[in-house]
């Protein structure tokens, strides 16, 4: 039972600066008089705040606030925390099949006797609409409404369930398509920073359903992504159960020389934390680089925290975070309550004062002056390369075996020369050609300097005469209507629509993998001839198979470098000594001849980028547009399921659910249905992009009538159950033992030696009553946090995973859906132990949760004889709970229904 809160007595007035009355009430950390709490890094600070603020001895305990006061000895420890944070964001790819959850949770209660209005959300929920832009229509000044009017059409009924879920629950804000990328609009208009709720004041805290919520931690919200089921459970009141982390103090020393962006020190940010290890653990930043950083900067930072492998990027409030704040129209008066607030409660840095030592986990450093320009490819976001070494490096991956960094081209073929028809005219296309050029992406869209940048680089390359080849596919998606703002503001927009990069929307585009079809001709060109060709864009992702199946090669690059390898044609240069292009004049031209200064860059910046933008367009957002005020929706608390619906469809988790809970489950004679290597992403496990013609998803909508080119994405149907269990493991590049070299969605029943879809071997398997599990090597689940890479296995009968290692948010998704997750010991995998696959697996567990403990070890037996021990990845007890009901959703029905207090 709760009981009023045991820290009522540091409750304290917070008085305003004038003298003129009070903002509210705070939880005052130094009313503790503990002076354990100087030494504690801010974004512990954070938790420490919450929990205080949080504490009623039952989801939140004394015990709890003191394990995180005395940090410094309970983080090595890997102690239990709970979090609450203060809000939730979603974005439409997880909100959708969130609110799907909702609606049939309210069901759920209501069969069992409950009462379904209980299915609130109790904290307040951001959902923007943002991954709706499908580059369709590009290299158009009417590409904007032309993808608009595309994206309605196709997501009509997706979009009228999120209004139907923005009226039937509580506490729930939806910003409507069109109006940004969720993690921008969260940066410069959703983040509070300081929350002020009846009258009391706390920091602003956040979890979002995508990976990249952690770029908030730029403007010193503490926020991360969760899986979208965590996310739920999180609406609902339930403290989120979390390991006390570690934290590193990664110090800034500096600036960056000219020439050098954001993204550069980005991707280096990323390869210098990837090296030190830093999964599970916040990074804090500090030192005086920091005040050479820019907000823009930070952001950018923060939002490739999945990248590194952190919870969080995290940067201390201080003048350049208030100073961003008013150029992004909050009041002076929010402003001054949030200085007052952070300063008043040691969360504020001043770096006009000494510094208090604080405690690290580890320490490291960076010279911002040794950062060079770079970028990342062509498989994965941390493999850097600096530019100067691109064109060796290109060379090697051609030449290299397949694999992160190869693509096995035999030698007599890296020359080829592919001939095709382009509007009638002759064209060619090499290896390394370009064929996608993007501006794109939330880790880049929201920085005035790269974007402008990039602006700068077009002026210069239209002034000299240069053009970017008709047949690449050109785009630029702002992550906001601020930046359409500034860029006209700036005179710059004409010279990038010059150069094919017209605004194609507002969202997330081909960094999500929605680049839409490149040109038949040039398609056909690189298939026929094997053409490995590349994408380059600015965005945070480029894991094989996301950014379009044809891009086998695809490189991330700041805004100003999509734009020079757009003119260059080709990632196969070597920009010190080999020309962009030919001028009008008949010159040859330079890499050097077309980049602006980073003072060309700040002055562009400083008259362009206005407070008065954000205003009006944060003003007009929640209005929405035509297209949206007009969809009709149902009324009702309770949703109204249409059978028929290929894009909203009632799932099966609560069939058949009682009010007891199951109990853990073991398994017995599993067959393996795919076994892995290392990273194994959530785009192999559950694809976001285009529905191929030939998979189960396809004969599913197809046998319903759905036309082929209305087949839409898997990302816009996850609120349908049918099409994502098909979408499961359906990449087409996933790499699977069993077939031995062979690329694609496939894999063995073992019993017949039938090869066959995924789905299908699956299906097969659960008709015979077998249970089945995974095999997987390193970092299984990296990539974008996305709750149906849990419940997709779920649904196809996968009962565990064992695996050398997790991704965070895809191992408590797992667990979540009742997936049991398991970590090979130190030095061991499948192929160490003998392990081919073609075993059956049985994993002995207790009947009575209590009986297991968080990490233990457990012994797998085979049928062969074979036997190994693996950790048992359940962390918590809290996690025990949730395995114990089958699932965290269906522990929050039985415990709402249960609650007395």
């Amino acid at each position: 039972m709760a009981i009023e809160n045991p820290f009522n007595s540091i409750l304290k007035s917070l008085h305003k600066p004038s003298g003129d009355g009070e903002f509210g009430k705070y939880f005052s950390l130094p009313a503790l008089n503990d002076p354990r709490i100087d030494r504690l890094p801010y974004s512990i600070r954070i938790l420490l705040e919450s929990a205080i603020r949080n504490c009623d001895e039952f989801q939140v305990k004394s015990n709890d606030v003191e394990k995180i006061i005395d940090w410094e000895n309970t983080s090595p420890k890997q102690v239990e925390i709970p979090f609450k944070p203060a809000r939730v964001l979603l974005q439409d790819f997880t909100g959708v099949p969130a609110v799907v959850d909702l609606a049939c949770m309210r069901d759920a209660m209501n069969n069992l006797g409950g009462d379904s209005n209980k299915i609130n959300p109790l904290v307040p929920v951001d959902l923007v609409i943002d991954h709706s832009v499908q580059v369709d229509v590009a290299r158009s000044e009417n590409a904007v409404q032309a993808n608009m009017e595309l994206e309605f059409q196709r997501n009509n009924e997706r979009f009228g369930f999120l209004k139907w879920g923005s009226n039937a629950f509580n506490n729930m804000l939806v910003v409507p398509p069109g109006s940004g990328i969720v993690h921008q609009v969260n940066l410069e208009y959703l983040g509070r920073v300081v929350f002020n709720t009846n009258g009391v004041l706390y920091s602003d805290s956040v979890v979002g359903t995508d990976s990249h919520t952690t770029m908030i931690d730029g403007l010193g919200v503490a926020g991360w992504g969760v899986g979208g089921i965590e996310a739920e459970a999180t609406m609902l009141g339930q403290p989120m159960s979390m390991v006390l982390p570690g934290v590193v103090g990664f110090k800034l020393l500096g600036k960056l020389r000219d020439g050098v962006t954001a993204t550069d020190l980005v991707l280096t940010v990323t390869q210098i934390l990837r090296k030190h290890g830093v999964v599970g653990k916040f990074v804090e930043f500090y030192g005086e680089g920091m005040s050479e950083l820019t907000l823009a900067d930070r952001a950018t930072i923060a939002n490739m925290s999945p990248e590194y492998g952190a919870t969080m990027g995290f940067f201390p409030v201080d003048h350049v975070t208030l100073q961003y704040l008013k150029l992004t129209g909050r009041s002076d008066e929010t402003v001054s309550m949030i200085e007052s607030y952070l300063r008043a409660n040691k969360l504020f840095v001043d770096y006009s004062e000494p510094q208090a030592e604080r405690a690290y986990s580890s320490y490291l450093e960076l010279n911002l002056e040794d950062v060079v320009p770079c970028i990342s490819g062509p498989k994965r976001p941390h493999d850097r390369v600096p530019l100067k070494e691109m064109k060796v490096d290109w060379h090697a991956c051609l030449n290299n075996k397949v694999g992160f960094k190869g693509f096995a081209v035999p030698k007599e073929s890296q020359n080829k020369v592919a001939e095709f028809t382009f509007n009638g005219t002759t064209a060619h296309l090499k290896h390394g050609d370009v064929v996608i050029a993007a501006i794109t992406s939330c880790t880049n869209t929201s920085n005035p300097s790269v974007m402008l940048g990039a602006a700068l680089v077009a002026k210069k390359a239209c002034e000299l005469g240069l053009q970017v080849k008709p047949w690449i596919k050109t785009s630029l998606a702002p992550g906001s209507g601020v930046v359409t703002k500034y860029l006209q503001r700036s005179g710059l927009q004409k010279y990038l629509n010059e150069l094919g990069f017209n605004i194609v929307g507002y969202g997330c585009t081909t960094c999500i993998g929605n680049s839409g079809d490149i040109n038949e001709a040039v398609a056909s060109a690189i298939t026929e001839n094997d053409i490995v060709a590349a994408a380059v864009l600015s965005g945070n992702r480029n894991f094989e198979g996301r950014v379009h199946p044809l891009t086998r090669a695809n490189y991330l690059a700041s805004p100003p470098l999509v734009v020079a390898y757009a003119l260059a044609g080709t990632v196969d240069i070597d920009f010190d000594t080999e020309s962009i292009g030919i001028g009008k004049d008949g010159t040859e031209i330079f890499f050097r001849d077309i980049w602006p200064s980073s003072e060309e860059i700040a002055n562009v910046v400083q008259s362009s980028v206005l407070p008065d933008m954000f205003r009006e367009t944060y003003n007009a957002i929640t209005k929405g547009n035509p297209m949206w005020n007009n969809l009709s929706v149902p009324s009702g608390s309770l949703y109204a399921w249409k059978h028929e619906s290929t894009y909203i469809h009632e799932p099966p988790y609560f069939k058949d659910m009682s009010m007891s809970p199951p109990g853990p489950h073991g398994v017995k004679n599993a067959y393996c249905l795919l076994n892995f290597g290392d990273s194994i992403t959530t785009d192999h496990i559950s694809p976001a992009g285009s529905i191929h013609k030939d998979s189960p998803a396809a004969r599913y909508l197809t046998e319903r009538g759905v036309d082929r080119r209305d087949f839409n994405s898997y990302g816009s149907r996850r609120g349908n159950d049918e099409v994502m269990a098909r979408g499961t493991f359906a990449n087409i590049r996933i790499v699977n033992k069993f077939l031995n070299g062979e690329v694609g969605p496939k894999t063995l029943h073992i019993p017949s030696g039938e090869k066959l879809s995924v789905f299908d071997v699956a299906t097969k398997y659960k008709s015979e009553g077998h249970d089945t599990i995974i095999l997987a090597g390193a970092e299984y689940g990296s990539g974008s946090s996305r709750d149906w890479a849990a419940k997709g296995p779920m649904l196809l009968g996968v009962k565990a995973v064992i695996a050398k290692s997790f991704e965070r948010i895809h191992r408590s998704n797992l667990v979540g859906m009742g997936i049991i997750p398991m970590c090979f010991k130190p030095g061991e995998d499948a192929d160490t132990l003998g392990l081919t696959g073609h075993e059956r697996y049985t994993i002995d567990l207790p009947s009575n949760v209590s009986e297991i403990r968080p990490g233990q070890d457990v012994t797998v037996a085979t049928d062969n004889g074979k036997t190994f021990v693996a950790t048992l990845r359940f962390d918590t007890e809290v996690e025990l709970a949730y395995f114990n009901h089958g699932g965290i959703l269906q522990y929050v029905i039985r415990n709402l229904i249960n609650a007395k207090h």
